[in-house]
């Protein structure tokens, strides 16, 4: 792995357990074994690392939650599965992000001191939500889902219940209650399908 690939990694593992702001130069640098020439070779300052370790959480996310979206058959079965890969190949994965979700360390960390990069990570949430929603209105017009399920609301639901699963996990590691939660969203949402 380059130097470059290697101060991002370890910084986004670093990130995940102390956040952006309490992860000091020094902490990097240790982790990354390299020295502030060999930091500065690749970054112009800690805020263009935080851009480049952004995008990478941003690609993990997207390869561990979108897999297999595509071959689901039902637009539903594209939300139930995007559930079960938030808790079984993104959520778990303590060696990426050993604090657990990065998104939700930056979004309550930097929310009043940088709100410049909280801007950014809050464009994934913006994201997300809007997705989580295009499925389910897809789902409701190709009549899998009742009538009375007002998708707007529903997604919020889901949102919601992604991001308190990812708190709770990041707290007490526990699995068991990791997959209670989003097992039973699952549930919840199966009893909607038409």
């Amino acid at each position: 792995m380059a130097l470059k690939e290697t101060i991002i990694s370890e910084s986004l593992k670093l990130f995940s357990l102390k956040g952006f702001i309490s992860t000091s130069l020094h902490d990097i640098l240790s982790a990354a074994n390299t020295s502030k020439g060999g930091f500065y070779n690749h970054f112009s300052s800690k805020e263009a690392l935080f851009y480049e370790v952004l995008e990478e959480a941003r690609t993990i996310w997207r390869d561990r939650n979108l897999y297999g979206l595509d071959e689901a058959d039902q637009h539903l079965d594209k939300v139930l599965l995007l559930l079960r890969n938030y808790k079984e190949r993104y959520l778990r994965d303590a060696e990426k992000f050993p604090g657990g979700c990065i998104f939700i360390m930056f979004a309550v960390e930097l929310g009043d001191q940088r709100p410049h990069l909280s801007r950014e990570v809050q464009k994934g949430f913006v994201g997300l939500k809007a997705m989580i929603k295009r499925m389910l209105d897809q789902a409701k017009e190709a009549g899998e889902l009742k009538e009375a399920v007002n998708t707007e609301e529903m997604s919020e639901i889901i949102f919601n219940s992604m991001l308190g699963a990812s708190v709770g996990f990041s707290t007490d590691k526990s699995v068991e209650k990791l997959d209670r939660a989003i097992n039973a969203l699952i549930d919840f949402l199966e009893t909607l399908r038409k």
